[in-house]
């Protein structure tokens, strides 16, 4: 049977949450096991230099971060591929290849990139490298031909852009070399995981996440300061399930627990504090963590063995796509000698 080939990773800007467990991690995880899919799975320095390109160290030194977590959650580096997009020269140059089959007003057009801009204040002072970081993921999900990649409704343009630059190439250059990927999408209910706060999108600049790496006590007390209902004043109160943080965790970490059912029609009908259903949600993390938590923490003990399994990846992957930048520079009829 062959695999199918999965392109994904993370941007190394900071500890990794719950946020990019449920969305991502986990789901990583289980597609590695069932030996179905042979994944490659990037620390995405470069990409994250496009806009900390003057605090470059913020990146260095979240290159350990993002392997322990990766290792600590149950990546297995027999069964992925964990590289380092930097180490993988063939990247750029395809990159460069690739812009010149996309215009300006195309990468504008693009939905996740119009909606990124505006989050980070750029207006017209985008970085270029941050504006065409699309191509660069192209690049990124071509060199290993990826046929899936994982990602978000939101993030599903970006796959149409590089199944456009797929075919202007191959169509351009009379060839097959390149790959159309296509977007493998969460299971319903199981997209992006809000923050403590409410807010839609859990980070670490909104100060509003749980990572992997916090300790059961840090765990306990950010679960504690949570967004519930403000109206549900008193024990007796009838409360709000809906939008209130605590019940939504509670849906996505323990959707089958019967427990939570009764909570909720308590919580409803008045007669059930805060207090009681935010132990049970520090109860149920508490058992997804602790053995994540656990195996971080041996895996930090050497942190060199991380970076040597870091460095193993990266050079297999480079071999991989170093074969497809061979095979581009063939079809364009860069082979001059």
């Amino acid at each position: 049977m062959t695999q199918k080939i999965i392109l994904t990773g993370d941007r190394p800007t900071g500890q990794l949450h719950l946020g990019h467990y449920v969305g991502s991690l986990k789901n990583r995880v289980a597609l590695q096991n069932t030996g179905e899919y042979q994944p490659y799975i990037m620390i995405a320095d470069q990409q994250g230099l496009t806009d900390n390109a003057k605090n470059p160290e913020k990146i260095r030194q979240n290159i350990l971060q993002v392997g322990l977590d990766y290792l600590a959650v149950g990546l297995d580096p027999k069964k992925s591929t964990l590289f380092i997009q930097s180490q993988i020269p063939a990247l750029a140059e395809l990159t460069m290849y690739y812009l010149n089959l996309v215009t300006v007003s195309r990468i504008e057009r693009n939905p996740t990139v119009k909606a990124e801009i505006k989050q980070k204040k750029f207006e017209r002072s985008i970085p270029a490298g941050f504006f065409i970081y699309p191509v660069s993921q192209a690049a990124d999900i071509t060199a290993f031909k990826a046929d899936l990649v994982p990602v978000g409704d939101d993030q599903q343009p970006m796959i149409e852009q590089t199944r456009e630059i797929v075919h202007a190439f191959n169509s351009t250059y009379q060839t097959d070399v390149l790959v159309a990927p296509e977007g493998l999408l969460p299971e319903k209910g199981l997209g992006r995981l809000p923050g403590l706060d409410g807010n839609a999108k859990m980070s670490k600049s909104l100060n509003n996440g749980i990572y992997l790496a916090d300790d059961a006590d840090v765990v306990k007390q950010k679960v504690m300061s949570m967004y519930t209902d403000p109206n549900h004043i008193k024990v007796s109160d009838p409360g709000q399930v809906e939008g209130n943080m605590v019940f939504t965790y509670l849906d996505v970490f323990a959707p089958s627990d019967p427990e939570v059912a009764k909570m909720k029609e308590q919580y409803a009908k008045g007669g059930l504090g805060d207090v009681k259903v935010k132990k049970y949600l520090i109860d149920v993390l508490d058992g997804i963590l602790s053995p994540i938590r656990e195996r971080r923490e041996e895996y930090a003990k050497d942190p060199a063995s991380v970076y040597a399994i870091l460095k193993e990846g990266s050079e297999a992957a480079n071999v991989v796509a170093s074969q497809t930048l061979h095979e581009v520079r063939e079809a364009i009829g860069l082979n001059y000698f």
